[in-house]
C-alpha cells in the first residue's frame, strides 16, 4: 500500500512537472505568434489547455487524502488529451525536422526550433504515458479494495429502513 502511494506521488510530480514543460515551451511559441490567427494556433492552444488543466488536477490530486486513487476516470481522460496533443502537434511538425524520435543531431543552444518543437513533443508523449498509468493504478487500486469489501463483508447499511410493522 505504501508503495503504491509513493508510486502515486511520483506520477504525480511527473505529471507536474511535464505538464509545465510543455506549458512553457509551448507558450513561449504562442507568445512568439501573437499575430497569427486563433484558427492557425488551435492545437497549440489546445496544448496549452491541457497542460494548465494536468498542473491544476496534478497539484490537487497530490495533496494527501485527496483521492487520488478513485480519480481513475479523470486520469483516463486527461490521457486521452494528451494523446490526442501529441497527435495534433506530430501533424504540425509532418516531418519538417525529420523524424518525430529521431533525436541525433540535437544541440541545445537555444536556437534550434525543431530542439524546441521535439522536446515539446516528447514531453506530451511523456505526460500521456505518467496519466495513463496513473488510470491503470487508480483502476487497479479500486477494484482491489472493492473486491476486499466484498470479500470481508463490509457492506454498507441501506438509509431507508422499511417499518415492520
Amino acid at each position: 500500500m505504501i508503495l503504491a502511494d509513493l508510486f502515486s506521488i511520483l506520477l504525480r510530480l511527473a505529471e507536474l512537472a511535464f505538464a509545465a514543460i510543455v506549458a512553457g515551451l509551448n507558450g513561449k511559441y504562442l507568445h512568439a505568434a501573437q499575430g497569427a490567427s486563433s484558427w492557425q494556433l488551435g492545437r497549440f492552444i489546445y496544448a496549452e489547455v491541457v497542460a494548465g488543466i494536468s498542473i491544476v488536477l496534478a497539484i490537487i490530486w497530490l495533496i494527501p487524502f485527496s483521492g487520488s486513487f478513485t480519480s481513475w476516470p479523470g486520469d483516463l481522460f486527461i490521457s486521452v488529451a494528451w494523446f490526442a496533443a501529441f497527435g495534433l502537434l506530430v501533424d504540425w511538425l509532418g516531418g519538417n525536422c525529420g523524424d518525430v524520435f529521431n533525436w541525433g543531431g540535437i544541440s541545445f543552444d537555444g536556437t534550434a526550433s525543431c530542439t524546441q518543437w521535439k522536446a515539446t513533443i516528447a514531453f506530451a508523449f511523456l505526460s500521456a504515458i505518467c496519466w495513463l498509468v496513473s488510470a491503470i493504478l487508480g483502476f487497479y487500486w479500486v477494484r482491489r479494495h472493492r473486491a476486499v469489501a466484498v470479500d470481508g463483508h463490509h457492506h454498507r447499511r441501506r438509509r431507508w429502513h422499511r417499518s415492520r410493522v
